[in-house]
């Protein structure tokens, strides 16, 4: 997928969460570890997202694998320490196809 698609798939996603009230924090915050697309604030909770673009749910979801997630989680421990953050966090993921968008709450490994 290209940077641009890339790019449009976060957009959408971040225009899709904040109308379901989240706030902003953070677009793009990068660590060694890896990359996290979105990091918003919601009832006291930071939820780091991962965005995910396909021409459909199957081939977009695929690609979140028990790598990406732990270096998800590891991201978001370097950001939660860099910023003196002491609060509940989680991982979640958007995956943004065509026709829809699907927001899943607190992927595990």
């Amino acid at each position: 997928m290209s940077r641009a698609k890339g790019d449009l798939a976060e957009e959408r996603a971040c225009e899709f969460l904040q109308d379901l009230g989240f706030h902003l924090q953070k677009r793009n915050f990068y660590s060694r570890f890896g990359e996290i697309d979105i990091i918003l604030l919601k009832n006291e909770t930071l939820h780091f997202v991962e965005v995910k673009s396909g021409v459909d749910y199957e081939s977009a979801i695929q690609n979140i694998t028990p790598t990406k997630i732990s270096r998800l989680i590891r991201t978001a421990q370097v950001y939660m320490k860099k910023n003196a953050l002491d609060s509940h966090f989680q991982i979640d993921a958007v995956v943004v196809t065509p026709k829809n968008i699907e927001y899943i709450q607190n992927i595990t490994l």
